[in-house]
């Protein structure tokens, strides 16, 4: 059997199973906590749980944007703490926070900066907040090889890696930075390279590379913040890593940013998660769910 129609046959078994499940609904009276009656049981049935440190949603690897169920998994009560009472899911795998408003002001008497906080857990390095005012004069158009910020051989925290996955994201996770290459290459003395252990997080590629609409990772906003780079417009930008106690790995990447001139603002939480992927945050290990 072919990968695609290993994957069809994975779909019409879901399918079947689901209307099965709604079927019986109403015959066993469930009462469903999540909204998704549908979903709740078939979590049941297929073993989709999250337990302590660990998350085992059941998603297979080709499904690309992560379902509601597996970014709310890290949604743990340490977490929501930090993030605040306002937090609703934005339909593409992330979390709009406060209502898309922010308290930062980009509208100050400052020139360009990018400075980065770190912490040590389980004796080592990770970052843990990173705030910057940037401008057109700090965004880099250079690739990284022009400007010696290449590739590198150096692991961040919680780095474990599984290789040759299905589906979009073909591994599991990415050096991912708090600022981006893109958007602090032109500011003299940032360090942009992708071996700055307080600028750089063990991420999962799809929290890491996610772009667009319907699929919004880390990289999809900023895009919105290279867009307004471009126009000249000044932003001020603030990533803060979450963690869930002493966990190596982050839980997800709360961004905040707005320009100078108002016309960008967000307040987003982009949950540090894979589809088909089970993450345990307190020692970094990944496993393919089967």
């Amino acid at each position: 059997m072919t990968r695609y129609q290993t994957r069809k046959a994975r779909k019409s078994g879901l399918s079947v199973l689901a209307l099965l499940v709604s079927l019986g609904l109403g015959y066993f009276g469930l009462n469903s906590t999540s909204g998704n009656p549908v979903q709740e049981l078939v979590s049941q049935v297929t073993g989709q749980a999250t337990t302590g440190s660990v998350t085992n949603n059941g998603s297979k690897v080709s499904d690309g944007t992560p379902t509601e169920s597996l970014a709310r998994s890290v949604l743990t009560p340490a977490v929501q703490k930090q993030l605040g009472t306002k937090i609703k899911y934005n339909g593409a795998g992330a979390f709009i926070i406060n209502n898309n408003k922010t308290s930062l002001d980009a509208d100050v008497a400052s020139l360009p900066y990018a400075n980065n906080e770190t912490k040590q857990v389980q004796g080592q390095t990770v970052p843990t907040v990173a705030n910057a005012l940037l401008s057109r004069a700090t965004r880099q158009y250079k690739n990284r090889e022009e400007t010696g910020n290449g590739s590198t051989s150096w692991k961040p925290a919680g780095w474990y890696q599984v290789y040759d996955l299905p589906g979009e994201y073909s591994h599991a996770v990415d050096r991912g930075h708090l600022l981006g290459y893109a958007i602090t290459g032109g500011l003299t003395g940032f360090d942009a390279s992708a071996s700055n252990p307080a600028n750089i997080a063990t991420q999962a590629a799809w929290a890491n590379q996610a772009d667009t609409s319907d699929s919004t990772g880390q990289n999809y906003y900023e895009t919105l913040i290279r867009r307004a780079l471009d126009k000249n417009k000044r932003v001020r930008y603030r990533v803060s890593l979450i963690y869930d106690g002493n966990n190596i790995l982050a839980s997800g990447s709360h961004l905040e940013a707005k320009s100078s001139d108002g016309t960008l603002e967000f307040n987003v939480f982009v949950p540090n998660v894979q589809s088909g992927l089970t993450f345990n945050y307190a020692t970094g290990k990944v496993n393919v769910n089967p």
